[in-house]
């Protein structure tokens, strides 16, 4: 009977030690989603969390042999309360890299905190000029943003200013007078479109009646609207993140009958904005991404399948883009350099990421652009380009988009009141 005993006990301690072993032996990475899961931006931010699930399950939480385990940084959209929250994310619970990060004014002062940590930081989704001032205010060994997954506004709104000239000389829009109104939300980013809406257009004749900006809890705008109608505005232009201005907006435009195109930059980053908007959206113009080819609205179903709600093309489809693209970086860390960890993908975010040898594209899996690449050239932010980064100006009807500039991916024209 003690032999027994004894046997059985060395089967359980063996088990027991085996099962030890196995757990000490797994290598395990933290990555940081970064975003502002509460707070004004937070049904955007939702899409870009949905959107990173879909890609860790893709992937089945695991890069080579090791576990990624995430941690998401609730920045709240606040420069502030976002520095504090990655501070925590580091020295607490020790996440090793980062990505994402939705709001310009955070992006920037999250930079020096990286360089302290030396914590890598792929993606953010912040396209503010003042990210791009400050990430070249450092040298390149402290660079810790590798790659922006959003470009500076100048470099995307100028196809709204192309849109309007062209249909301009076609005919098709006849305004009395080529007046503007530039409005959007008072963050980095929002006066960063605004002032590239301006750049744009002015020097194609339009006159700049005014320049407003509204915070992100603003849903009142009838004095704004009615004195834009007053002057005979023909074109009303800029971008905001938050649901309810951009529903109040619209809604109160065509509440008080101004019969002028709008553009409202933004509109796509998050799913279910037509529910929020109804007809009032008719007419809206937006640059974005649509899910139009049969992986993409493979991709789409899928999503809503496991979400219950539509996901935004910009948001969701390109924060899933972005974590597989992480992956392929940390595949390469550990090819190159034997290990996943800060200084690997550091090393290979520096040397082959932000010099354009490592890209992600439409052949690997991506969905939403064709190529994912940065080059010397446009760093921090990615290529533009048909076969890199675009985006076609969209007219809404319906709830529904249709390209209508450029010529080449056009569906359709331009409606105009």
């Amino acid at each position: 009977m003690r032999l027994k005993n004894f046997l059985l006990f060395g089967v359980v301690f063996l088990s027991l030690m085996a099962t030890m072993n196995a757990v000490a032996a797994e290598k395990v990475f933290k990555l940081g989603i970064v975003g502002p899961f509460t707070g004004p931006m937070a049904q955007a931010s939702a899409d870009a969390k949905d959107g990173t699930i879909m890609a860790m399950e893709k992937i089945g939480y695991k890069i080579g042999e090791y576990k990624i385990e995430v941690v998401y940084v609730d920045d709240q959209g606040d420069a502030v309360k976002g520095t504090n929250a990655y501070s925590e994310a580091v020295e607490r619970l020790g996440v090793q890299a980062s990505i994402l990060c939705m709001n310009s004014g955070v992006v920037v002062p999250l930079q020096d905190l990286q360089a302290k940590y030396k914590v890598p930081h792929f993606f953010c989704m912040g396209s503010g000029q003042s990210i791009n001032d400050k990430w070249a205010s450092f040298p390149p060994g402290k660079r810790y943003l590798i790659m922006k997954g959003w470009p500076t506004p100048a470099k995307l709104q100028k196809g709204y200013t192309d849109c309007f000239n062209y249909y301009l000389k076609k005919g098709i829009w006849k305004p009395d007078k080529k007046i503007v109104a530039i409005w959007g939300e008072d963050t980095d980013w929002g006066r960063g479109v605004g002032e590239a809406f301006k750049k744009g257009m002015v020097p194609s004749g339009w006159q700049v009646f005014t320049e407003e900006y509204f915070p992100f809890s603003q849903t009142e705008f009838y004095p704004f609207l009615t004195k834009c109608k007053q002057a005979g505005v023909a074109a009303l232009v800029g971008a905001t993140s938050s649901p309810p201005t951009i529903a109040g907006l619209m809604k109160q435009k065509k509440e008080i009958g101004l019969k002028a195109v709008l553009v409202t930059d933004g509109l796509n980053y998050f799913g279910d904005w037509y529910k929020m908007s109804g007809d009032a959206s008719d007419g809206v113009l937006d640059m974005l991404p649509q899910f139009t080819t049969p992986p993409q609205l493979a991709w789409r179903d899928a999503f809503e399948k496991r979400f219950g709600h539509s996901p935004s093309a910009s948001v969701a489809g390109q924060a899933y883009d972005y974590v597989l693209f992480f992956a392929k970086v940390g595949r390469r860390a550990i090819e190159k350099y034997k290990a996943l960890d800060s200084e690997t993908l550091f090393k290979v975010g520096s040397e082959e990421v932000a010099t354009g040898k490592l890209t992600y594209s439409a052949a690997e899996g991506s969905i939403i652009q064709a190529r994912y690449k940065c080059t010397p050239e446009s760093a921090p932010d990615p290529v533009i380009g048909e076969q890199d980064y675009y985006f076609p100006v969209v007219q809404f009807k319906k709830g529904k988009g249709s390209n209508v500039y450029p010529e080449r991916v056009k569906q359709a024209d331009l409606v105009v009141e």
